[in-house]
């Protein structure tokens, strides 16, 4: 809008003085200003209190993480791989050639398949390798179980090749060599399988016997170590790929394909077993364990290559206690120790996120903020019992990690805060420039024209220069009356609204004023014990009691409480049926149950239940049809079925019929019905405890209700 001129040209007067304005000229501005300003301060405090707010949160849920790691880390010790952890402290260095660990057992059942495979998933120990085998390579805990190495795993091969008692060339059977690197002796077994079964079915199964090894193969008269024991099996399904190694037996009970083998080796150890024999007590596990090396390498007929070689690279090492880390947040260490040992078994601490940045201005407002009732530094200690002592996890953590996650996320979060105050200060500038300027330059001029003319034209022009009223036909003026108009009208109806729910609250609590007298009446009239039409009085009382005592019905059964205590359900539902023409519901059939059946229930609302849905069934049975009761009761649930003959309700409808409001669409608008009954019912049933559903059947519809049994 263009500034009109009031210099000589307009007017035809003296160029005018302007003279020297109040405060009160400058309020409006000073205002505006004002509350610009208070803007940014409050955009800034609000960011600073969310910030305090954030910083106290996340204390609180530090705390709660904090004892949730250290309880996961305790009961990951505390399982068997775990314990297999706590034994084998990590020693660093390649996974391979094979070092044993020391089973949280005292041995192995080497014997049967299924336990020495739980055993060794249990306890997590094999180091698994890219073609899909997998061995551990283990002692047991006490080395008076016979000091035994075992050698359990797993490895994929086409049908097993046995070999027959007496044969000597193995080279065209499956067979195990076992090479043992201890204290500068090398031994070396050879172990070819011998069947028990149909040779290359599936399922097969048979031993591995063990000979020592002198790299010229079998010779004639060969003897067995005798403590050598092994077994080897395959079964499973059929793995992806062609057999390997064995062409296909027309005769097997299976097609030739390769399938997992799982193998199972005890080794005897002679140096462990002489120092049994030895005094003082011998060492367990021995000091040099680590320094043993192990390789076992699995063989297919005809083959010089191994199916299965515990040296392949790319061997992924079992859990270890180094794995811990990755449960740790940022600021956290774990400690463990054992009891008598003079430093810990292992320290980690929690990696910090490489790619969160923060600012160091904002790292130190972070910890500037205070935070009620917080300590820095927290700690939990938990001991963990295993078979060689008890060990002490420590896990400590630094609250100010949390200040360096907060002090990330506030960084990240600071560039949007940063545009705030940006979009405020262009908007300041905006509308300083395109408005404020503007109406300071016009109330210069007006006040000029009223100090400097007493004109009367002029003071007409004057006249035209109110804005006292922002209605108007410019943009501020159509805008500020459009809105006083819009809010109005949602002011009035708003204003309506509430008149119109009060009336409504008013309305129930009188209609429900008028029920209760006469009612009360009618009990009085019917009050003895042996009047049936007392039952239903009562049960009247209770429904108007519940439906008009709050503002609608909705409401009113969600906030009604239940009496549920034990019930009788075979007696309750009985009586039920013997009454059920009072409630105008003939040919009510049931049988009773022999025994009682208690459930946990409230004997007035699971009247009203099983009413409302008799009532139902009686509106939708074909006429001259029984309604049938039954009952039926596991260990912990009742189950009554109602049922009726009839049309079937339609599938989207079977559960939207326990919604409040929707009635039968077959029965009409004029029915007067509301879709209330089965509501009534799901909410009760549910404040029981128990649930309610709708199924069809081949000759109608049967309602289940299922009641939790009483003791």
């Amino acid at each position: 809008m263009k500034v009109p001129d009031f210099g000589v040209a307009r007017l035809g007067v003296p160029k005018l003085t302007v003279p020297r304005l109040g405060l009160a000229s400058f309020r409006r501005r000073i205002l505006f200003r004002g509350a610009f300003l208070l803007l940014v301060l409050a955009t800034l405090a609000l960011a600073l209190v969310l910030l305090k707010e954030e910083k106290q949160r996340s204390y609180q849920n530090y705390r709660l993480s904090f004892n949730k790691t250290l309880a996961e880390i305790v009961a990951r010790l505390r399982h068997p791989a775990g314990q297999l952890a706590l034994l084998n402290p990590p020693r660093g260095g390649p996974v391979t050639p094979l070092r044993p660990l020391v089973l949280p057992y005292s041995a192995l059942d080497f014997d049967d398949q299924n336990k020495a495979q739980q055993a060794i998933e249990m306890a997590g120990c094999s180091v698994h390798y890219p073609g899909g085998g997998a061995v551990c390579v283990a002692i047991g805990n006490n080395p008076y179980a016979g000091g035994f190495l075992y050698l359990v795993g797993s490895f994929v091969s086409g049908p097993l090749a046995g070999r027959e008692p007496g044969m000597i060339e193995i080279d065209q059977v499956h067979r195990a060599r076992v090479t043992l690197d201890m204290r500068g002796e090398v031994s070396r077994w050879i172990a070819p399988f011998e069947a028990q079964g149909e040779p290359g079915a599936a399922g097969a199964k048979g031993r591995l016997t063990g000979f020592v090894d002198n790299g010229a193969g079998l010779v004639k008269h060969a003897r067995l170590v005798r403590d050598f024991r092994g077994w080897l099996w395959q079964n499973g399904p059929c793995i992806d790929g062609p057999a390997a190694a064995a062409p296909p037996n027309p005769e097997a009970a299976e097609p030739a394909c390769n399938r997992r083998a799982f193998f199972s080796i005890r080794l005897p150890v002679d140096v462990f077993r002489e120092a049994l024999f030895q005094k003082p007590r011998p060492v367990w596990p021995p000091p040099d364990l680590e320094r043993i090396l192990v390789r076992i390498e699995m063989f297919g007929p005809g083959s010089a290559q191994p199916l299965f070689d515990s040296n392949a690279p790319g061997a992924a090492p079992p859990f270890s206690l180094a794995d811990l880390a990755g449960a740790l947040q940022p600021g956290e260490t774990l400690r463990v120790l054992k009891k008598g040992a003079p430093a810990p078994v292992v320290t980690l601490k929690g990696a910090e996120d490489p790619n969160e940045i923060s600012s160091p201005w904002l790292s130190q407002l972070v910890r500037q903020l205070p935070v009620e009732g917080e300590p820095v530094a927290i700690e939990g200690r938990e001991v963990i019992a295993t078979s060689a002592g008890n060990y002490e996890a420590v896990l400590a953590g630094d609250l100010r990690g949390v200040d360096l996650a907060i002090s990330a996320v506030a960084t990240r979060l600071s560039w949007f805060i940063a545009a705030m105050l940006g979009a405020i200060v262009l908007a300041w500038l905006v509308i300083e420039i395109g408005l404020i300027r503007r109406i300071a330059v016009l109330t210069r001029r007006a006040a000029a024209v009223s100090y400097n003319v007493q004109d009367a034209q002029v003071e007409q022009r004057i006249a035209d220069l109110d804005v006292s009223d922002l209605r108007g036909s410019d943009e501020l003026g159509i805008l500020a009356g459009g809105l006083a108009d819009l809010l109005q009208r949602v002011k009035d109806d708003v204003r309506r609204e509430h008149i119109r729910a009060q009336q409504e609250r008013d309305l129930w609590h009188a209609v429900g004023h008028e029920i209760m007298s006469p009612l009360q009446s009618l009990m009085v009239l019917h009050g003895k014990p042996d009047d049936p039409s007392g039952r239903y009085i009562a049960r009247m009382q209770q429904a108007v009691r519940v439906l008009y005592g709050t503002a609608s019905p909705s409401e009113a059964l969600e906030a009604a409480t239940l009496q549920v205590a034990a019930l009788d359900l075979n007696a309750f539902l009985q009586n039920l049926a013997a009454n059920a023409h009072f409630a105008g519901v003939e040919g009510v059939r049931f049988e009773p149950a022999a025994a009682p059946v208690p459930v946990r229930a409230d004997e007035f609302p699971l009247e009203d239940v099983v009413t409302h849905i008799l009532r139902n069934a009686d509106r939708h049975r074909i006429a001259g049809t029984p309604i049938t009761l039954s009952l039926g009761t596991t260990d912990s649930i009742a189950t009554v079925s109602i049922h009726n003959q009839g049309p079937l309700i339609e599938p989207a409808l079977l559960e939207r019929i326990f919604e409040y409001g929707v009635s039968d669409a077959n029965a009409g608008q004029g029915a007067g019905r509301r879709g209330q009954g089965l509501f009534v019912a799901k909410t009760y049933m549910a404040k029981m405890g128990g649930t309610v559903s709708a199924q069809n059947v081949a000759d109608g519809v049967s309602f289940m209700l299922a009641l939790q049994r009483a003791a």
